[in-house]
């Protein structure tokens, strides 16, 4: 198998370069979070991607006393938690080391991309924790926040039930108030990522459900933190709390993830506390939701990017016909495809991931842009990760259809994210109606105002079919959003709905291929005065967008015109 790499140039390009974070966080120096950086990378490559594999075939197993999560995460964890990585980004007074979010989610990426599964377990207790934080009262930030931050005690979150799928509003369980404060909690929740494991000595779960009278539909929901275990006044675990996995699923990838079925209240004795407000309880799981759909969004990035590294490697060193196969054109195409879509959604997420940084800053307007890119973010580089990990696979032929070189691993892994956390159809709903419609487009007017500046610099004017492309794209994008307003506004919303994964995709190959052009416009901008290595970094930055815009922007004529020009709709087709 290949060695662990990481494009640390790209990565830094993105921070420093680009969004220029420093700026944002001079409470930091840049050398302090690049120390940060290098140091998290270190760990990844020595300690967390030895267990990709490892992990893979050891699985989770389900026994008499609960879910066994793969023995190699047991060490593994200990050190991440001793290491004090848990701690990132969280505020110094629960034991954190404060940081800029987008510097967390360079260092989620890079251990998300080494082990999937492992980071999910750490990714779900962070959610959890985040949830508690903010809405959290004094009391039960006392009792859960110091287990949680030393790893004592991990977190989920509790949504999905047999049969309601997507459709939350479906949720049948229940929570009655027995009278001391707190609710006696009855149901099964199914598809719970990190449900049960003994990697924490106590699973703090946060479970949807209705209290007696409570309105139908998502309305009607409440949110419960509800333990494995009790939790003694003294703040020492006490007995069961009627909380069973009574099912470890068998999954096509993620074998380290524990995905279980849970079954609260089987004996009547399942005890929960009210987390926020009555009937608020999408509000406050919605804290959770938004950050898993961006983690949705960086699994597909950081396995895409750490997969194009891998193959790179052995494109470079496998000799076929007398020649290394990275030099044959058709994989120099493969590979270019997969380094265009690796660093585009990398672009894309850390420009996200800034704008959160900005906001917390006070620039509080940009709240409605990281609103409209978070569906794409999730959608667009999921699918694109599992596109790139497919494209590995090829570029290794036989030896990626097998197991020896780990890369289909990648497919299997990446595949989920398309799927949970609300399918990538749901995104491009939510994305067409609420994101766009619902408001009128405005944001999206506001994002192509960014990118027509972009097109509009000295720089851009260099590469004119690429911009003359991404323009027609803008106006296309335009045209699509009143073709879909009008279905909207003449009640014909299936028509909406039948064309709003395209629209979608579309908007994400836009996106993409701004956030490609403006890395080719600072790379342009200091090529001049580059060292020899910079310049030949530089270079392949202008390469992506090139690239991109040829072989995917172009896309975007096609589903413009699928959704312009459509003939019918599909309510008129049989099955």
């Amino acid at each position: 198998m290949a060695q662990y790499q990481t494009d640390l140039r790209d990565i830094y390009f993105n921070l420093f370069e680009c969004l220029k974070v420093q700026d944002v966080w001079q409470e930091f120096e840049q050398s302090d979070l690049r120390d940060i950086v290098d140091q998290y990378d270190k760990f990844v490559g020595s300690e967390v991607f030895p267990t990709r594999i490892l992990s893979d075939s050891q699985g989770v197993h389900l026994e008499a006393d609960g879910a066994k999560a793969p023995a190699c995460f047991k060490p593994l964890k200990q050190k991440f938690y001793e290491n004090g990585w848990f701690g990132l980004g969280k505020p110094e007074e629960i034991g954190g080391m404060p940081a800029p979010h987008s510097l967390q989610i360079v260092t989620s990426s890079l251990s998300c991309g080494a082990n999937v599964s492992f980071e999910m377990y750490i990714g779900l207790t962070r959610a959890a924790l985040n949830v508690i934080l903010k809405v959290g009262t004094d009391e039960q930030r006392a009792r859960y926040v110091e287990k949680i931050m030393t790893g004592d005690w991990g977190g989920t979150m509790c949504l999905t039930e047999p049969g309601a799928g997507s459709d939350v509003g479906a949720v049948g369980t229940t929570a009655t108030p027995s009278g001391n404060g707190k609710y006696n909690i009855k149901g099964v929740k199914i598809f719970i990522s990190s449900g049960e494991s003994d990697l924490y000595e106590n699973n703090i779960h946060l479970v949807l459900a209705r209290t007696p009278g409570a309105p139908e539909g998502t309305k009607g929901l409440s949110l419960f933190i509800v333990p494995r275990f009790k939790i003694e006044p003294d703040g020492s675990l006490g007995k069961a709390n009627d909380v069973y996995c009574t099912k470890v699923e068998e999954k096509m990838g993620i074998h380290g993830s524990a995905t279980c079925e849970l079954t609260f209240g089987q004996k009547g004795n399942c005890e929960g506390e009210l987390i926020g407000k009555e009937f608020e309880g999408m509000a406050n799981m919605f804290i959770m939701m938004n950050e898993a759909r961006l983690m949705c969004g960086l699994q597909g990035e950081s396995q895409g990017n750490l997969a194009y590294m891998l193959t790179l490697q052995y494109a470079k060193e496998r000799m076929q016909f007398g020649s290394e196969i990275y030099r044959m054109p058709d994989v120099k195409r493969m590979l270019l495809k997969m380094r265009c879509l690796g660093r585009g959604m990398r672009s894309l997420i850390l420009y996200t991931a800034h704008l959160f940084d900005l906001v917390e800053k006070g620039q509080t307007e940009l709240e409605s842009e990281i609103a409209f890119l978070t569906p794409i973010c999730k959608a667009w580089c999921s699918e694109e990760g599992f596109n790139v990990s497919i494209e590995a696979i090829q570029v290794h032929g036989g030896y990626g259809y097998c197991t020896e070189y780990g890369i289909e691993q990648f497919a299997r892994d990446t595949k989920i994210a398309t799927i949970y956390e609300g399918t990538n159809g749901i995104q491009a709903m939510d994305f067409t109606l609420r994101k766009n419609l619902k408001e009128n487009g405005a944001t999206f007017q506001s994002v192509a105002g960014k990118i027509m500046r972009a097109l509009a610099t000295p720089e851009a004017q260099v590469w004119p079919q690429a911009s003359a492309l991404m323009g027609d794209c803008l106006q296309k994008g335009k045209s699509m959003m009143e073709k879909l307003g009008g279905y909207a506004a003449a009640k014909d919303m299936n028509r909406v709905l039948e064309h709003s994964m395209a629209f979608m995709q579309f908007s994400g190959n836009l996106i993409i291929g701004w956030r490609l052009l403006d890395a080719a416009i600072v790379a342009s901008s200091k090529i001049s005065s580059a060292s020899t290595d910079d310049k030949k970094y530089y270079q392949s930055k202008i390469d992506d967008f090139i690239f991109y815009s040829q072989h995917k922007l172009t896309q975007n004529i096609g589903l413009a015109h699928s959704v312009l020009n459509d003939q019918f709709s599909l309510n008129e087709v049989e099955l």
